[in-house]
């Protein structure tokens, strides 16, 4: 659930568009404006044996959600000796590109990769996305998932798609090019502008 993400509409870049048709307005449903309340709820939903998948519309809106997400759910782990559990996606668009100005282009990635108890994905194409999301939603752990609005509209993003059991585990990097002059690091949108600078 989250901010417009059902049908008809299906989010504001219609990255859910015909979820609530397969599989039911009672899976795929929208919320009110208030991120605090989507992840508190989705906490709660998570520590009780479900495993929501929620959208924070923009990355820009994450911050109202943020005593949530670091005082409750970065902390499970830690505040049960490794014994509370918390299998959690949080979805949420960043970056910039849509000309969206001060509200509706924040790169969030900096802060958060440096909260632990956290997993981050963040993917550079479509197959990634999907690998990447299954393998969030088969975890334990709480994820925040950021996906750069740039790629949403992008044909380089628009990879084939691997079969329906593709599955991209985190903790290993992908090699796009190799050489022996030059290593570069990056993630998202950044690694579409790397391939064509080199």
């Amino acid at each position: 659930y989250g901010e417009d993400i059902a049908d008809p509409k299906g989010g504001v870049f219609t990255a859910t568009k015909g979820l609530t048709k397969q599989f039911g307005k009672d899976r795929v449903f929208n919320s009110p404006l208030a991120e605090a309340s989507i992840i508190g709820t989705a906490i709660g939903l998570a520590v009780t044996g479900w495993k929501p998948c929620v959208e924070i519309q923009f990355g820009d809106y994450i911050w109202p959600a943020m005593m949530q997400i670091r005082n409750e759910l970065a902390s499970m782990r830690y505040r049960s000796n490794g014994n509370w559990k918390c299998p959690l996606v949080i979805r949420v668009p960043v970056g910039g590109y849509i000309h969206g100005a001060i509200c509706h282009s924040q790169s969030i990635d900096g802060y958060f990769m440096h909260m632990p108890g956290i997993r981050i994905a963040y993917p550079s194409n479509a197959s990634d996305a999907k690998g990447l999301l299954k393998a969030a939603c088969r975890m334990d752990d709480p994820v925040i998932f950021m996906e750069h609005k740039g790629l949403y509209r992008q044909g380089f993003s628009s990879t084939p798609e691997p079969d329906e059991n593709y599955i991209l585990p985190f903790g290993k990097a992908k090699i796009i090019q190799e050489g022996n002059i030059l290593t570069i690091i990056t993630w998202g949108a950044m690694v579409q502008k790397c391939i064509e600078s080199v």
